[in-house]
């Protein structure tokens, strides 16, 4: 069958999908990217807040409509969203022919089979179990970076949030299987791995009884054709000496980390379920830039949390202007069902949380612009994303830029340069987020 597939979500969401896709192709399914010559849509949903969860609704409305048409004869249903709401999908969706859970997405070609044959199908495997290896994934990231998922679940159980509820206690992926995974995806062309789970730095407990992220690191930069390591959803307080001392030792580790810290008041912190304070968050901050003077440090923030204060609120803006995160993102609170969050008293009015949020953004902004200027002049090695389109450019990435969520430096040169390689370039000016750049004499693939 042509099969259109459509990866909603998170980066975690994609490297299942990305599975699935391995899965339909090697039993000789073709994936297209036009809903009109789709024989079948497959939807790997996302809902971890409120507008996620609408782009999942609306795309699987939209979907719907080729299943009516008659062009599309199968609609698959997956991920978080199928988890959570699958009795709403079946009955309110009628098209929707299968639906699939968060760890079922092993059985993404029996429940095409199934639905050839005339039947609907469900599979909700246990949240708890770990999906077996799908074999060689399709990668989808344009073939030079891909997503290496290292654990499943999480067991912090943060009052705002779903996911324990719907990709189960934290377990991780056994590193054999992990080194296979990673060695099949270089042999692909991939030159970037980036190690993502809901959460990276307890890896290990759970397996082998103590965390092994910096034993896997080290294993994982033995691989040829790997280029750059870069670990992204580091629980601050999870931080430990091994990890920060093979950092410093392994150059295909990226000095890049991202610490999800998610407020610095300390009466929010509590009332999120988090398990730092003010002061420990800069105590770990200042003992990374401290280990590692070039780290680069991004963060997630929430605003508006239930019972946010404007004091809260200023005392966050005070800490953000002090640790000068170099890259950082903010929510706003979206209260989810089923979390303690949701009915906890002082919801705040949404046009607070936009305004606050838009404060922070402002003020990071100032700070990425100054943290650019300081750059200038700097000679960087950069990723090249591709070519600005009828122009003498390109797009890069510094080993302080992770795809799709930082920013890109643009590099001005004559010469041709291929997706995937790497350039010396040096930084000629800065925008708020980005960089200019000019390519050196010194060239290397």
């Amino acid at each position: 069958m042509k099969i259109l597939f459509i990866s909603l979500g998170c980066d975690k969401n994609l490297a299942d999908s990305e599975e699935m896709l391995g899965l339909l192709t090697a039993n000789g399914h073709e994936i297209v990217d036009s809903e009109e010559e789709a024989d079948a849509i497959v939807i790997n949903t996302c809902c971890f807040i409120h507008d996620a969860k609408e782009e999942s609704v609306n795309t699987i409305l939209e979907m719907a409509e080729y299943k009516k048409s008659g062009t599309c004869k199968a609609l698959i249903v997956t991920g978080c969203m199928a988890q959570r709401y699958k009795e709403e999908i079946t009955q309110e969706i009628p098209e929707v022919d299968a639906v699939l859970g968060t760890t079922s997405y092993g059985d993404i070609v029996k429940a095409l089979n199934e639905v050839q044959a005339g039947n609907v199908f469900q599979e909700f495997r246990d949240i708890n179990e770990l999906p077996e290896d799908c074999g060689h994934r399709v990668i989808t990231t344009g073939g030079h970076f891909g997503y290496l998922k290292i654990a499943e679940g999480c067991d912090k159980h943060c009052t705002y949030c779903i996911i324990p509820s719907l990709r189960g206690k934290f377990r991780s992926v056994p590193e054999e299987r992990l080194l296979k995974q990673a060695e099949y995806m270089a042999s692909q062309g991939v030159r970037e791995l980036i190690l993502v789970a809901q959460e990276t730095t307890v890896y290990g407990t759970d397996l082998y009884g103590k965390k092994t992220l910096h034993l896997l690191l080290k294993k994982l930069c033995q691989i040829r054709g790997i280029r750059w390591i870069r670990v992204l959803y580091c629980y601050p307080e999870e931080i430990y000496d091994e990890l920060i001392q093979v950092m410093k030792a392994e150059p295909k580790i990226c000095h890049y980390l991202d610490l999800p810290i998610q407020h610095a008041s300390d009466k929010i912190l509590r009332r999120m379920g988090r398990r730092t304070s003010k002061q420990q968050l800069i105590d770990i901050i200042t003992k990374l830039r401290r280990e590692i003077p070039d780290i680069v440090l991004r963060t997630s923030l929430i605003t508006g949390f239930p019972g946010e204060t404007e004091e809260d609120h200023q005392e966050l803006m005070e800490f953000v202007d002090e640790m000068e995160f170099d890259r950082l993102g903010v929510f706003t609170y979206s209260p989810e069902e089923g979390t303690p969050a949701e009915t906890m008293e002082g919801q705040v009015p949404e046009e607070v949380k936009e305004a606050r949020r838009d404060e922070i953004m402002e003020l990071q902004q100032e700070i990425s612009l100054d943290k650019g200027n300081d750059r200038i002049g700097q000679e960087v090695l950069v990723m090249i994303e591709g070519k600005v389109l009828g122009e003498s450019a390109y797009i890069g990435r510094t080993y302080g830029d992770a795809p799709k969520v930082d920013g890109y430096i643009f590099v001005q040169t004559g010469e041709l340069l291929v997706t995937g390689d790497f350039a010396k370039v040096t930084v000629t000016g800065a925008l708020e987020y980005d960089l200019i750049g000019e390519l050196t004499d010194e060239y290397t693939k």
